[in-house]
């Protein structure tokens, strides 16, 4: 699955995109993205479809929910640094044709017995452990060409020294403008530009209060979308049907699209604990780690001057182990009494791609039709098979 991944495609380049944008929070609040303590429901939950009711051919994966199946793939190439083709028949996924797919599959196996029996069910143990990045696990010790050089000693500052958590949340909202500012915000249209490697695309991000948002990307073969609509996160790109995001995804996206997150983010998380103090490049930063159970922490990197967001590291949760994404904030300007950041920068382990805003607009009309998802074609396209 890395082909959606690798930048020298710029199709799939775009639809990595599509899949990162929505933790990228391109609003004058920087959102970060976990799940929502207490998520709006639209309508009564759904049975969600299992894995086999969805896909062909899924064997170890059966009683997963279906939305994890392309989220755990994305883990898989992350850790082994390969493409779909590697394992999968090229518009055929749910053909065993490949012995990489066999030998994925009895991978998978060994792993989950491996946490299951001396784990005691905790996931330890993942592709990642052995792969880093490559098809062939290393077994033996390198042999280093040169002399390791001594790790950098970084100064603990102790607990006691370190700010308040609320302290530092309430630097953050007035550093943007103030609570009062940022609810005055209810929607932003914002015009730039995704660069990765030599690649440029145009983008456009559209936000409407209180909780809607769509990202798109302008490709020479069509359009790429991330969107949700108030209840439901949504993924388009071209040459692949418009599909719901996962449970993970959703939170995500639906946490990008509170227009009022920095003034809202006390009541987002249970709970927030600031760890430690670090150097980005030449500044200081206080880290937060915000917790809501049953979810992985975020954590917030603030400037210690002027205490707004640099940057948020946050985990995907899949069956096979977490995806890592890692979204960097810079070029505030004010754009009508809030701070904004006009270029952000998101790296994940397939590479990373920079977004850079050009133009911004407050306060407009943003018709709703805009984030309904499009129905799906008449004809389902083939289904993938782990």
């Amino acid at each position: 699955m890395r082909g959606i991944f690798r930048q020298s495609s710029v199709a799939l380049i775009v639809f990595v995109f599509s899949l990162v944008l929505a933790g990228v929070g391109a609003r004058g609040q920087t959102a970060p993205s976990t799940a929502l303590q207490a998520a709006p429901q639209s309508a009564p939950t759904q049975t969600p479809k299992m894995a086999e009711q969805v896909f062909k051919n899924i064997q170890v994966l059966k009683g997963v929910p279906a939305d994890q199946v392309i989220p755990a793939m994305q883990f898989i190439a992350a850790s082994l640094g390969v493409e779909c083709e590697f394992c999968h028949v090229k518009n055929a996924f749910e053909k065993d044709d490949k012995d990489e797919k066999v030998t994925a599959r009895k991978m998978m196996q060994m792993m989950f017995t491996a946490n299951k029996e001396t784990f005691e069910g905790k996931r330890e143990v993942t592709c990642y452990t052995c792969h880093r990045g490559s098809t062939d696990p290393v077994g033996t010790p390198v042999i280093l060409e040169s002399e390791p050089k001594p790790a950098t000693e970084v100064a603990a500052v102790p607990s006691e020294n370190l700010p308040k958590a609320d302290q530092l949340i309430d630097k953050y909202v007035e550093a943007l403008g103030g609570k009062d500012a940022i609810q005055k915000i209810t929607s932003r249209v914002e015009k730039g530009t995704l660069t990765a490697g030599e690649m440029k695309a145009p983008v456009d991000v559209y936000a409407k209060a209180p909780d809607k948002r769509i990202a798109i990307v302008h490709m020479p073969g069509g359009d790429t979308s991330t969107a949700f609509d108030g209840h439901v996160g949504w993924l388009s790109s071209p040459g692949r049907p418009t599909r719901e995001m996962s449970a993970a995804e959703t939170d995500n996206v639906r946490m990008d699209a509170e227009l009022f997150f920095a003034a809202d983010l006390k009541q987002l998380f249970q709970s927030f604990r600031v760890r430690s103090q670090e150097k980005i490049g030449d500044r200081e930063v206080y880290v937060i780690f915000a917790f809501n159970e049953g979810k992985p922490p975020v954590k917030f990197y603030f400037d210690a001057q002027s205490g707004l967001l640099v940057r948020l590291v946050r985990l995907v949760d899949t069956p096979l182990g977490s995806n890592p994404t890692q979204i960097d904030f810079a070029d505030y300007r004010d754009a009508g009494g809030v701070k904004v950041p006009y270029r952000w920068t998101i790296a994940r382990p397939s590479g990373r791609f920079t977004i850079q805003i050009e133009e911004l607009h407050q306060n407009v009309p943003v018709d709703d039709s805009k984030f309904i998802m499009p129905p799906p074609p008449p004809a389902a396209a083939g289904q993938k098979s782990p």
